[in-house]
């Protein structure tokens, strides 16, 4: 008589996610020290009258656009989501805050009235109802966050629950930035038009233009560029920042195990969006306006050459990035403005063909290169 044999249920397969390196590596600390140590120095500096104001200003501009290319690198890096309009919601936050900067001007306007100067010469009588939040500095702040971050929200839920990817997201999100654009040129939008938000005079009381204003601007965000930086560092060391790896590199694997990736890919690409439209809010009082050109692809495009010549997936990569490529386009837009767009394209093949790991892959990508030469010299 033969025993029965024992059956066993099918088990579900599941995903090890194990926590990756620790936050505080190498690399991390190098960056920490390499910000506080540009800001300490700058602050310094300038308060010592060793370095101009200008200088301290342009120092600020660079580092908001490195917090919106780590943003971006959070989901072509990390997700594998390529977006080309993600200035869009760097443009979106700064014009939250150049909504709050325009109405403390009051009456120092051309026309003398409570209404900007663009309202009254369309002859507008009234705020129009989305105004009407932006007359103190930390509701205008949660917008400058929120608003992106809803934008990302309804594109991303609508695109990513029809399985988009690839080529046709990357050309969807480079339309609606377009298309923004065109949008904010209109007058009857109620926000500037072709000239958009200038001329601001104040920030929380202090006088924008003051030189104190102006460290005090710098110092902020290259705090926050800090803060963003290690909790992206944070979230990539965790079970959730593998889970993004492995939608990045197979997502139909991590689909059929049970877990909901356009859930996962929504939330980081919102939580993205929210940064870089902090990184928006802090460049507007820096450089003194936002017009409609700050939607324009080519920005977003830079973007996406600042995190290619950094490095992607690094975090760091993208600052380091952002920093070299916006300090060859201010030297090189003052000697020849009209060939920026050459050298943009020619970076981009570069990238491509030689530097495939960026800036931050170059040791190593020497090294394996300085290797490769021995064995084959043995």
């Amino acid at each position: 008589m033969h025993s029965a044999k024992h059956v066993t249920a099918p088990v579900k397969p599941e995903l090890t996610l194990e926590v990756s390196s620790p936050i505080f590596n190498r690399s991390t600390c190098y960056v920490v020290e390499l910000l506080a140590l540009l800001t300490i120095g700058s602050t310094i500096g300038a308060l010592c009258g060793l370095i101009s104001i200008y200088a301290v200003t342009l120092m600020g501009k660079y580092l908001c656009y490195a917090l919106a290319a780590l943003s971006l690198d959070l989901i072509w890096g990390r997700l594998g989501i390529l977006s080309l309009g993600h200035c869009a919601y760097f443009a979106l936050g700064g014009y939250m805050l150049g909504m709050y900067l325009t109405l403390q001007i009051g009456t120092q306007g051309v026309y003398g009235s409570n209404l900007p100067d663009f309202m009254i010469f369309l002859n507008w009588d009234h705020l129009p109802w989305y105004w009407q939040g932006s007359h103190y500095l930390l509701p205008s702040l949660v917008l400058s966050l929120l608003v992106p971050a809803a934008l990302a929200f309804i594109f991303g839920f609508t695109t990513f629950r029809s399985r988009v990817g690839g080529v046709y997201l990357s050309i969807i999100t480079q339309a609606l930035t377009y298309a923004l654009m065109l949008m904010f040129f209109l007058n009857e939008l109620g926000f500037g038009g072709n000239n958009g938000l200038t001329d601001f005079k104040t920030l929380a009381g202090m006088d924008i233009t003051a030189d104190g204003t102006r460290i005090f601007l710098f110092a902020l965000t290259a705090i926050c560029l800090l803060l963003a930086f290690l909790l992206l560092r944070a979230l990539n060391c965790t079970r959730l920042g593998r889970l993004l790896t492995a939608v990045r590199d197979s997502e139909s694997r991590v689909r059929f195990i049970g877990y909901r990736t356009e859930h996962v890919k929504l939330a980081i690409f919102t939580l993205a969006a929210a940064l870089a439209g902090l990184a928006g809010a802090l460049y507007v009082p820096q450089v003194g306006i936002i017009n409609p050109g700050e939607f324009s692809p080519l920005n977003s495009i830079e973007l996406v050459i600042c995190v290619a010549l950094g490095g992607r997936d690094r975090l760091y990569g993208a600052i380091i990035g952002s920093l070299v490529l916006n300090l060859v386009k201010t030297i090189f837009t003052a000697w020849w403005p009209e060939g920026w767009l050459y050298v943009l394209g020619a970076l981009f093949v570069i990238i491509t063909l030689f530097l495939p790991h960026g800036l931050a892959g170059l040791p190593q990508q020497l090294k394996w290169h300085r290797s490769n030469t021995i064995k084959e010299a043995a």
